[in-house]
């Protein structure tokens, strides 16, 4: 996979992040998650050592604040900024085509998980009933007690998947809007899910 920033374009931005007020090193971890959608978020690996560079370089200044180490942009870091808001600009750019080549690669990869799935299913689907169809009893469940309480069972899977994602969404946009990634994720995978299930009865 190509990096998600080119050289240098990690440490202009988290310059950019910095200038908006001063924010501690998982802030601007979660700063970064949340421009890319969620579909990239940087280790604690990589931020802390190009916050360390900024500081020997001058452009960012630390300050205690209980356990935490605020860090805030210098009159130096902001003189670099304005010097390259051509720069990040195209930074900018460049993050909004990695964002979309990023979540190609997450439909991608749902779309391959899901076919994987699907054929499962219907090899399921198929052995059952082929032991349907022998004449096996184990292939006549559907019509029995003991079909019943596994219908039961699958409605309410059903049922608590609705409401945990329901819960998980509700609990996630309340503090910060849906994706357009997110979106998409959740379309993709519910259709090929219906597709499946479908496959499978």
């Amino acid at each position: 996979m190509p990096p998600v920033f080119a050289h240098g374009a990690l440490r202009l931005y988290l310059l950019a992040l910095l200038e908006a007020g001063p924010k501690h090193g998982y802030e601007l971890i979660k700063a970064l998650s949340d421009r890319f959608g969620g579909t990239y978020s940087p280790s604690a690996g990589t931020i802390y050592p190009r916050l360390g560079k900024l500081e020997e370089e001058g452009l960012v200044a630390t300050e205690s604040q209980g356990r935490r180490t605020n860090y805030r942009i210098t009159a130096a870091g902001l003189a670099e900024l304005d010097s390259r808001r051509e720069e990040l600009e195209t930074v900018e750019n460049d993050i909004s085509a990695s964002v979309r080549r990023l979540a190609d690669d997450l439909r991608a990869d749902i779309r391959s998980n899901m076919r994987g799935l699907r054929a499962d299913l219907a090899a399921t689907a198929e052995a059952a009933r082929t032991a349907a169809r022998s004449g096996d009893p184990a292939g006549q469940v559907r019509h029995t007690a003991e079909g019943q309480r596994m219908l039961r069972e699958a409605e309410m899977l059903l049922q608590a998947f609705r409401d945990d994602m329901r819960t998980e969404l509700r609990l996630h946009t309340s503090t910060r809007p849906m994706t357009t990634v997110a979106l998409e994720t959740v379309r993709t995978v519910l259709d090929q899910a219906r597709v499946s299930i479908r496959n499978s009865l």
